[in-house]
């Protein structure tokens, strides 16, 4: 069963990998984002409770 021989497909992988740790993955790393997150404090909604009508 050639599918099991993993002398060409283990290399492959591995360049592949390392193709993308060290080549491809800081380029798209130092893009900066478009929307850069902002400083707004969070507001909080009151809550009002549901007037059952059989209660």
């Amino acid at each position: 069963m050639p599918q099991l021989n993993p002398n060409p497909w283990f290399l492959i992988m591995l360049l592949s990998w390392l193709t993308f740790s060290l080549i491809i993955q800081p380029k798209l790393l130092s893009f900066t984002p478009t929307n850069p997150p902002s400083n707004k404090t969070s507001t909080t909604m009151k809550t009002m409770p549901w007037p059952w009508p059989w209660t």
